[in-house]
């Protein structure tokens, strides 16, 4: 709870937008909504500047909410709202209030949920996997942990999963275990991914509710961590995993580096190499067996951008989750089979340009298959994103 010092942050991500989208400063604006706050040093601080009093709920808050979508509607039509670091409950509450009236989007959710989707693709490429096999434990049932199981779930979709085997292929846990329907007292966001308590009967998994035992019996390929907790995919977890599939996905997405789930040299010695791994914090590279493994690092600056460079070049109304699962497929695509030959599940961050510009087109062509595009052909697509990426020039003053 930092208060007024959040303002920070859209500050931070709409230099990103401008470093990797080309987008100009002057067509950005940070935006920091005072709700107050409960931090009592803040509220005690008499220099303290933003609102002094307790936070805003319910009714209330969400009645400011209102009124800020509908004042960005009416004052900057057009623009696209980036809803950033809320409160999870709140999160998901905006998200579905107000994604079909106004281009936005949640990065927390849905950004970090496409960032995802990309390193397991990138993962399924490198060992040769069908995604539609796979099973897949994701710790940690926060907006990061539910946006990316369902992302994950959109991703399978579209390639024909449905039914109980959509279902069944994603199990989300939390403090208390896998995530059920029947639990007590079960938070409305986390119904979007619970299991019925009969399939977690069938699948040998009611009343588990330790890491290892759900590895034990679900026997998952791909394990990613949302969880915070420093070390938790130990070296049974990672063992157990690796133990039925040749080519584990392992993703220690918790940032920062302190909090992440286990560290990719253990990962990576545990698993004699064979794991494919990708963080959320940057690591450095790992030697081991002779070989030199890059990590690739999950970074949400590579899909924000594109959403933000595409939806206002093509005026897309909305931003469809299909949209998003594009963008991962996109930049799953961008990782060269020489990164993937170094164990790299994400392109190197110097490229961010460019591998931006490509996620873009990728995301117009497909807000153009939904009709909230253009019709405009692919090479008008690139030309038209082309010449709206802004790059600083500086002139160049000569003594005389």
């Amino acid at each position: 709870d930092q208060g007024a010092g959040g303002m920070v942050i859209p500050i931070g991500k709409l230099a990103i937008y401008t470093a990797a989208a080309g987008i100009h400063p002057g067509d950005t604006l940070p935006v920091s909504l005072d709700v107050g706050t409960d931090n009592e040093s803040l509220l005690e601080d008499p220099m303290y500047l933003g609102w002094p009093h307790r936070r805003l709920r319910g009714e209330e808050y969400f009645s400011l909410m209102e009124e800020f979508a509908e004042a960005v509607a009416e004052v900057c039509p057009g623009a696209l709202l980036q809803w950033e670091d809320f409160r999870k409950e709140n999160a998901f509450s905006l998200l579905e209030r107000f994604r079909d009236r106004l281009p936005s989007f949640n990065d927390d959710i849905q950004g970090t949920g496409a960032v995802a989707l990309a390193g397991l693709l990138a993962g399924a490429r490198a060992a040769d996997l069908d995604l539609t096999h796979l099973r897949v434990v994701i710790l940690g049932a926060g907006a990061a942990g539910v946006g990316i199981a369902e992302r994950l779930r959109h991703a399978l979709e579209m390639r024909g999963v449905e039914g109980d085997d959509l279902l069944r292929s994603i199990a989300v846990l939390d403090s208390r275990g896998l995530v059920t329907d029947g639990r007590e007292g079960l938070e409305a966001y986390k119904r979007r991914v619970a299991w019925p308590e009969a399939m977690a009967r069938e699948a040998g998994l009611e009343g588990v509710s330790d890491l290892l035992g759900v590895c034990e019996r679900f026997r998952p390929g791909v394990l990613i961590g949302t969880s915070g907790q420093h070390g938790v995919f130990d070296q049974a977890v990672v063992e157990m995993v690796a133990k039925h599939v040749d080519r584990p996905v392992i993703l220690p997405f918790s940032n920062p580096t302190d909090n992440s789930e286990a560290v990719p040299e253990d990962i990576l010695r545990w698993t004699d190499g064979r794991a494919l791994v990708a963080t959320g914090s940057p690591f450095a590279p790992v030697q081991l067996g002779g070989r030199t493994f890059t990590i690739g690092q999950g970074n949400n600056a590579f899909v924000f951008p594109a959403l933000g460079l595409a939806s206002l070049t093509c005026g897309a109304r909305v931003v469809s989750r299909a949209m998003l699962t594009v963008a991962a497929q996109a930049l799953a695509d961008q990782v060269t089979d020489e990164e993937l030959s170094r164990g790299q599940l994400y392109p190197s961050i110097s490229r961010l340009p460019q591998v931006t510009s490509r996620v873009a087109e990728a995301i117009v062509g497909q807000a153009r298959e939904e009709g909230l595009a253009p019709e405009w052909s692919d090479d008008e697509i690139r030309e038209r994103l082309r010449e709206a990426m802004w790059k600083p020039v500086y002139p160049e003053l000569q003594p005389v």
